[in-house]
């Protein structure tokens, strides 16, 4: 019998019974997170009704602009966690600092990294947007956690997950036991699992990259993606297609449902920070999925996964995706 068709609060009860061990606690952050999601999603979608398509006058922690969408997202995400007391501290994209568990609310078990609205500047031209986020234990008998708390490996992850604002609001999760995906009915408010069990191809004819940053890539993703384009002519004697949507959930997504290989390398232009994308709340989370769903996930040099974390907005180099193209690239990375 298909599993197919069961709400995803139905799901996440039913993985918390399978656990003898289970109090329960984290299948309530996710019914929080769920209910945070659905309600950004609504207010994606009526965005251009209610006037909140555009630029803030205001920047994140990271200097860029700050869509209205980003801030009023982030507002939706700390309004519906803070209060449950399933968490004992959070992170944004958005916030500098972590964001600290008033002391009129109680304290839970976990801590959680989010972005809370990812690719935005996409919302304006009606491409796909989405959240990200990712959960960590509180260490046993901390009351009051600080940054230093946060500062652990994607191994130690509990559970990860993201939603594309698309055509369809899709929820992709995992707790460690593959990966599943949600689509929100919007007629009765739920998200329905759709595509159960979801698995990438090892190999693929797909690759997602900006290329306007071509002339700073280093030379082993600027001899991977020559292959790529040179296609039947070149030595892999075969074509891809190249996909750029600015939005890591729609990248990840698309890989997730038929493969690919998605690259945010380091290169001169971004050296100095590091990367582009951050690892507590895009890269490490995305990984996780990515393995759970059988693809790979590196720097170049390391296992994303393995990377310790010295900073809650620090940055990576970021490539992801069908296994033998991954690993293509990473040999590439080692040979030069």
């Amino acid at each position: 019998m298909s599993d197919t068709g069961k709400s995803v609060i139905q799901f996440i009860v039913e993985e918390q019974r399978a656990n003898p061990s289970a109090t329960g606690d984290l299948s309530g952050l996710l019914g929080d997170i769920v209910s945070a999601c659905k309600k950004i999603s609504h207010l994606v979608g009526r965005s251009g009704i209610i006037g909140l398509g555009g630029y803030a006058e205001s920047k994140n922690v990271q200097g860029e602009d700050q869509k209205k969408l980003d801030i009023i997202s982030n507002d939706v995400m700390v309004d519906h966690l803070k209060w449950t007391g399933h968490l004992a501290a959070m992170a944004s994209e958005e916030i500098e600092d972590i964001i600290q568990i008033p002391a009129k609310f109680p304290k839970g078990k976990y801590l959680i990294c989010f972005d809370p609205l990812d690719g935005s500047s996409n919302i304006d031209i009606n491409l796909s947007v989405g959240t990200i986020f990712s959960i960590l234990r509180c260490p046993q008998g901390v009351k009051n956690p600080t940054l230093k708390h946060f500062m652990q490996k994607g191994t130690e992850q509990v559970c990860a997950g993201f939603c594309v604002y698309g055509p369809s609001t899709m929820l992709i999760m995992t707790t460690g036991h593959g990966v599943n995906g949600f689509t929100l009915d919007r007629d009765v408010g739920e998200f329905i699992l759709t595509h159960p069990n979801m698995n990438i191809p090892k190999d693929t004819a797909e690759f997602a990259i900006n290329m306007s940053n071509q002339r700073f890539w280093e030379e082993p993703v600027q001899r991977y993606v020559n292959e790529c384009v040179k296609g039947t002519e070149g030595n892999r004697e075969k074509n891809f297609n190249m996909r750029w949507n600015a939005s890591m959930v729609a990248e990840v997504y698309r890989i997730l449902t038929r493969g690919g290989i998605f690259m945010y390398p380091i290169d001169s232009k971004i050296a100095k920070q590091g990367g582009k994308l951050r690892l507590m709340y895009e890269a490490n989370p995305m990984s996780f999925i990515i393995e759970q769903a059988g693809g790979v996930s590196s720097t170049g040099h390391e296992r994303i996964l393995d990377v310790q974390p010295d900073d809650i907005h620090q940055r990576v180099p970021v490539i992801l995706g069908s296994k033998n193209e991954v690993e293509r690239l990473v040999k590439y990375h080692q040979q030069s």
